[in-house]
This record gives structure tokens, sequence and C-alpha cells, in this order.
């Protein structure tokens, strides 16, 4: 039915006011409904609104000194003009708005037809609820966003908490390492890297963090790495890496570390280079290299093998995919990706492998990817909230979380998180209160 219109619950207002959103983007009067019952379709269709919970009071005292005219249906006169909306899940919207002068922020949630095509306007079901989203306090609360803004960081999961570090912003690349607590929903700062450094990866090696390579944003790539130990809260180098690299993968496999592709030192073109650092020699060692030449390609560790998945071999983004065995020492080509992607997170879950985000060579993006090892196959899953390239990636618990990054125009602090079990990204700290 590609005549239904989405029906929203306006939040900033003294008290519910129902409006309907039609499909030529305008806010109708929630009044019309009355007229229009032929649009939802048979006689048993319903419509249920529900306030869970009245409007906060500063939102109230906000409203009353902003704005003296009513939003009531029996107004003299409504002023309601639709500005913007972004679709935040595949059944919700967030909408921004204009009533009576007042700047509001409207929730649409609603359940479309299975038989619907993703393009076609959504149309509305039997006991479809909107609801308020201001349901509790924690629910309305954003997840607590980084101290810096940070695309190019490196992140990993340790000791349960989330590790980000350095990367850049307009200004200059950081040497601040920052360790979010899941509990508390807070960030705190860990000792700084010796070395400011952004376009790197991360890993976690014999409980320790690694870094290695990357960019100080002023002179040419590095070699240098260091390691981080938490009992003693102190960065210490590692030896050098052979070839000075930025934009390289970076995975612990089998208790040693592997820094895989990276930038030339001219930053225009892939490598196909593989090295191995053992912890115990302090050594490094060179592996096969890769079948195609790759920077900005996302890395993990699953069931013994590596992977390196998409970044761009110059300009051009890829979509393939490669495994190396430490067996036999060889990379084999596994299935691509739906969408070519450099600069892409990747976190790793039930023995899954999940590519979040990246930039396709026009966009930054905001689709979310899975890798099922035992079909050898690719799913699309629900999207980011915000779109993000050079973003950090890590799991926590039963969640996938998503840090920082670009998102084309500005450099993001902010932070988002991924129920695997209900496939919804959510900016919310309470939204996933019993994951």
């Amino acid at each position: 039915m590609e005549t239904a219109t989405w029906v929203l619950v306006s939040l900033c207002v003294l008290q519910v006011q129902t409006l309907y959103y039609s499909a030529d983007h305008k806010l109708l009067d929630g009044g019309l409904l009355e007229g229009q019952a032929e649009v939802f379709g048979a006689e048993d269709d319903r419509i249920q609104f529900v306030q869970k919970k009245t409007p906060r009071e500063n939102v109230h005292r906000q409203l009353s000194n902003s704005s003296s005219g009513s939003l009531s249906p029996g107004s003299a006169k409504q002023e309601w003009k639709y500005i913007a909306s972004e679709k935040t899940t595949n059944s919700t919207y967030l909408c921004l708005a204009v009533l009576n002068g007042v700047l509001c922020v409207i929730f649409l949630h609603g359940r479309s037809s299975p038989q619907a095509s993703p393009s076609a306007t959504p149309c509305l079901q039997k006991s479809l609820s909107f609801e308020a989203p201001f349901l509790e306090e924690d629910q309305e609360r954003l997840l607590a966003p980084m101290h810096y803004a940070r695309s190019g960081l490196g992140t990993a999961a340790l000791n349960g908490r989330l590790i980000a570090a350095g990367g850049y912003n307009r200004e200059e690349c950081l040497r601040t390492v920052e360790c979010y607590d899941l509990k508390t929903d807070s960030w705190s700062f860990i000792a700084p890297m010796r070395t400011p450094r952004a376009r790197f990866q991360m890993a976690v090696l014999m409980d320790q963090l690694y870094v290695m390579g990357g960019s100080n944003g002023h002179s040419d790539e590095l070699s240098c790495g260091e390691m981080y130990n938490p009992n003693s809260d102190e960065w210490t180098q590692v030896p050098e890496l052979r070839t000075n690299r930025c934009n390289a993968g970076v995975c612990s496999l089998n208790n040693k570390l592997y820094v895989v592709g990276g930038s030339d030192p001219c930053g225009q073109k892939g490598l196909k280079n593989c090295d191995t650092f053992d912890p115990v020699t302090k050594e490094w060692t060179s592996c096969a290299p890769l079948n195609i030449r790759r920077h900005q390609a996302a890395v993990c560790e699953l069931d013994g093998y590596m992977y390196v998945i998409g970044g761009a071999e110059s300009w051009n983004c890829l979509n393939s995919v490669e495994r190396y065995n430490p067996e036999n020492n060889t990379w084999t080509l596994v299935a691509p990706m739906n969408v070519a992607r450099r600069g892409a997170g990747v976190g790793i879950y039930a023995g899954k492998l999940f590519v979040v985000g990246g930039f396709d060579g026009s966009h930054a993006l905001r689709c979310v990817e899975v890798y099922d090892p035992a079909r050898n196959e690719w799913r699309m899953l629900g999207s980011m909230n915000s779109a993000r390239s050079n973003a950090g990636v890590a799991v926590l618990g039963n969640l996938i979380f998503a840090v920082g990054g670009f998102d084309g125009n500005n450099f993001l602090n902010t932070v988002e998180a991924y129920n695997p079990e209900l496939d919804e990204w959510s900016t919310c700290a309470g939204a996933f209160s019993s994951a």
C-alpha cells in the first residue's frame, strides 16, 4: 500500500499530540485520521497510541517559555514544518520538525509488512504501537562519548574493557589512550603511547596490547611499534618493522603478532607484505605474501585462521577476502563481501565475522555484513545510526561496539553498540541493559 502513512507522536509538547507524516514529507493533524481510516485497510486493523512517560520537567519549562501557542487540534494557528528524517533501524525513524516555532524531535516506531520492498512506502499493519521513546532516563541517555574525536584509531578489548588509542582529527595525530567501562558507561584515560600515531591497528597478544606502524602526521610512515602492559600501565618499545608502513592490518594468531599489507612510503599503493613477530625471541620473520595488494584492510583471527578483508589496492576499494593458514603458510581467497570497502572495522562474535562501516570510494558507509565460515557466505545486517569510516570496532560481552571514525563531514567521538540477537544498533545507554 504505497499510499499508507507513518503515524508519529510528537515528544516535545505539553500534551501528546498525534500527527501523521505523509509520503510527501508533510506533518498533518492527527485528527484527520478519522476521515482516512480506509488507508489502513481492513476494519479490524487498529492503531494504538501509548504515552509511556510524561516529558521531563525541564522540557516542559523550556517549551512553556519558548512558545505560548497550543498544539491541540483546536488551536487557532498551527505551524508544523517537516525538516528532516533519518532511518535508525529497519523499523524506526528519527524526525526533526518545527511545531509552532519550537524545534522538536519526533520518534517513529512501526512494523513494516514483510512483503514490502525496501524502497516502498512502509505499510501499516494490525495492532501497530507507536510509543514515545522517553521510557526511562537511562534509555534516552546516549552512550558516553570518547573525550577526543578519533579516526584511524586502534581499538581492542582487554580485560573486559574497550581500549581506543591514538587516531587523528582535523588538528593532529594523538598519543592519548582511552578505556571504556561498559558497566559504568564511562571513559577514562590510561597511559599515553610513546609516539603519536594514526592509521594503524591494535591487537592483544598474551594479555598485552601491541600497536605497529601508522603515521604521526608529520613524516613518512612509521616502522616503530610499542607494547602496553596493563599491570604497570606502561608502554614500551618493540623491535621495529622491516618496512615502514601505515594502514596495515594487525592481528594475533598462535601467540604471534602478524602485520599484513599497508601503504607504501608514498601512501598510494597497497603492499603484499606479511610479517610475524615472536614476543619470546623478539624477532620479525616474513610470511607468504598476500594474493592482492591491500591497504586499509580489516584483519582478524577466527578459528585458527587469519582473515584480511577488503581494503584498497591503490585507490580502488576491494570486496575480496583472503584467509591465511599458518599450518602451510598459504593465502586462499574466500567468498567476497557484498560491498567493496576500505577502512572498515571488524569484530568476532559467536564464530562469525562482522564487518562494520568503511568507505566505498565515494561515501562513508553505515552498512554492516557478517561472514559465516561454515557456509562461506556473507549476509547484510542492520545498518549503524552513523556512517563511519576508519572507526574502531571491538566486542564486549554480547555487544559489538563501533567508536569514532569519520562520517564524511565530521570526525566522531560518538559510540554505538550492536546486539546480534536483535540485529539492531543503538546509541542509547539503556537500550541493551539486559545484554
